[in-house]
């Protein structure tokens, strides 16, 4: 691609270098750049990529996006946002694939992956048509599947799939989009067609640092979409309303002024019922996911298909064939008569209803396994300790992802939370070892939620991945289970 192609509408300073130089390719990574590419020197977390900007120029990029322009020889960009530019110059070389399709995105702190995959299924249902997915499990073009390593890619890598997606025959994209994504102009340049929003609780306070200025980093995906899908009993989703200029459309499960609303709500152990009302419409709906949070990530599939152009009952016939996702309230079968559900539930607010779920089917003791994540919002584990303390029988704490944090620093973090009366603690460090113990101490009826890890088949310690799978460690444990962890006694570490 020609430079003048490739930096029109990019907003960039520089020297009146040849604008016919013809550019082979966009990195912004030195290890795999190329011969004759245009390197992005992004600003990270941990490191800056204006330092790697000599080993760009050796390994032969053409010219080079920064802050600053280096005291050498070379042809230099310079701007005052670079992830921003580079965002434009992905859409640029990609050709504007979002032009080309219906983009629907959503947001919130949690229910975002399954509420991206009720979309997904209602408008391929609903309209017979191919529908590609970006999101934290994976992304998708019509059934086919891609890894996915973050909620929502670097710009350059969203661009990449847009551009696959539409050349596939993808009619519409629906993707979760993370806060994270939003400060870092990943979405950067997309017109969304429908900005959805779930719900907003504590998270990613070590990026954010408050929750007002979350609130604010997730309002920035309602600055580049037509129409605006809120939650109106969520307290952020009113603070939304009043601000956006886009038209709003609003759910509820309680408020009836809300343009959809539920009624007649029933929950049973693997479905829920409810009647969704509209203003003019009213329709049964039906969904094989159990839990009083799936109502709401319905009200905002259900809301998106609305604000489409679909009718209600054409959504509502699509979703009675949805599946669940992966990791979230899932089943994990095991020859006993007890429960184990796996759960990515990582926040306070997603523990909780993790929980309140569970103990509608429980018909003996709730057992909830969790950890907390190392480099990340401190402030988020003595409250999720209290919820589980609150809310379940038997709490075992041990790891997350620790990162680079030592486990045992994060749990003391966790059981500052856990004082008082409420759930029996039992701490281990190990997860593959927790894990253990809590099957070992399942009685029928009981109900066993392994939280946190949800679909991740990984452990990150000291910034290696080492291979977990959590189904993976429940059926070995039945294969070969040692004694001592099927007595169903609580040893000494209980506390």
């Amino acid at each position: 691609m020609k430079l003048w192609q490739l930096l029109a509408g990019v907003p960039l300073t520089g020297e009146p270098y040849s604008q016919e130089m013809e550019i082979t390719s966009i990195s912004y990574d030195t290890r795999t750049l190329l011969p004759g590419a245009l390197f992005v020197a992004l600003p990270g977390a941990k490191t800056d990529g204006s330092l790697y900007i000599d080993e760009a120029l050796a390994k032969g990029a053409a010219a080079v996006v920064c802050r600053r322009r280096p005291q050498r020889e070379g042809v230099f960009f310079t701007t005052p946002d670079p992830r921003r530019a580079l965002a434009l110059l992905a859409e640029n070389w990609f050709g504007h694939p979002g032009r080309e399709m219906t983009l629907i995105g959503v947001t919130g702190t949690n229910g975002k992956t399954t509420t991206t995959f009720l979309i997904k299924e209602m408008l391929e249902g609903a309209l017979k048509t191919q529908v590609g997915l970006i999101g934290t499990i994976q992304n998708m073009v019509g059934e086919r599947v891609l890894p996915a390593h973050r909620t929502t890619p670097e710009s350059y890598e969203v661009q990449q799939l847009l551009r696959e997606m539409a050349d596939s025959g993808c009619t519409h994209v629906v993707m979760e989009v993370s806060s994270h994504a939003l400060v870092q102009h990943r979405v950067e340049g997309l017109d969304f067609s429908v900005a959805a929003f779930t719900n907003l609780t504590q998270d990613h306070l070590d990026y954010h640092h408050t929750m007002e200025e979350y609130r604010s980093a997730k309002e920035r995906l309602f600055h580049q979409c037509r129409r605006a899908v809120l939650n109106l009993d969520d307290e952020a989703g009113r603070w939304y309303r009043e601000r956006l200029a886009c038209p709003v459309f609003t759910y509820s499960e309680n408020k009836d002024q809300a343009d959809l609303t539920a009624k007649g709500i029933r929950l049973y152990p693997g479905q829920v019922e409810f009647e969704a009302v509209a203003r003019e419409q009213i329709q049964r709906v039906f969904l094989p996911i159990p839990g009083g949070f799936t109502i709401y990530n319905a009200l905002c599939a259900l809301s998106v298909g609305l604000c489409l152009g679909l009718r209600l009952s054409e959504c509502a016939a699509a979703l009675r064939s949805a599946r669940g996702v992966k990791g979230r309230v899932e089943v994990v079968p095991v020859p006993t008569a007890y429960t184990v559900l796996i759960d990515y539930a990582h926040s306070p607010n997603a523990l909780e209803n993790i929980l309140l779920t569970a103990r509608d089917f429980t018909a003996g003791r709730l057992i909830c396994l969790f950890g907390c994540g190392g480099d990340r919002d401190r402030t988020k584990r003595p409250i999720m300790g209290g919820v589980v303390k609150e809310l379940a029988d038997l709490a075992v704490v041990t790891s997350d992802n620790p990162r680079t944090e030592d486990p045992e620093d994060i749990i003391r973090d966790i059981l500052a939370g856990m004082e008082g009366e409420g759930a029996q603690i039992y701490v281990e460090p190990d997860r593959r070892q927790a894990i253990a113990w809590a099957l070992s101490q399942g009685r029928p009826g009981d109900v066993i939620v392994l939280a946190g890890k949800g679909h991740e088949t990984y452990q990150e310690i000291q910034g290696v991945q080492y291979p977990m799978d959590e189904r993976e460690i429940v059926a070995q444990y039945f294969s070969s289970a040692p004694s001592w962890e099927r007595t169903g006694n609580l040893p000494a570490g209980v506390v």
